[in-house]
């Protein structure tokens, strides 16, 4: 098993342990990981890009905990849903690959829609 499936295993053996499947439709997961976003954004909040760069241990730390809830709450949908996270981040990095050829994108911030202009 590897360190992936180890946590997610725990990820989803704690909500079972105290009984949350019950709240966790996919629906009401979605809410809460589209909340946990927010609340990684209230870290960034008034910071230019230079100062979003050199967060203080305070703020790294807040980031921190937010990206886990982040993560937790993506096991959680991947679960509800059925979705193997590391096969569809596969799939998307070979889709992404497609859409954003190294030699139109490399150095770019256009959109692939955008790159042939």
């Amino acid at each position: 098993m590897g360190r992936y499936e180890e946590i997610a295993q725990a990820v989803i053996q704690f909500g079972a342990e105290r009984d949350w499947e019950q709240f966790h439709d996919s629906k009401n997961i979605a809410e809460a990981l589209t909340i946990e976003c927010g609340e990684l954004l209230e870290v960034f909040l008034w910071k230019d890009c230079k100062e979003s760069r050199e967060l203080t241990a305070r703020e790294m730390n807040m980031a921190r905990e937010e990206a886990a809830d982040i993560f937790i709450f993506l096991v959680y949908l991947a679960d509800s849903l059925g979705i193997d996270l590391l096969d569809a981040v596969k799939d998307k990095l070979h889709q992404n690959e497609m859409k954003y050829p190294i030699e139109k994108a490399r150095g770019s911030s256009k959109k692939y829609s955008d790159l042939d202009i």
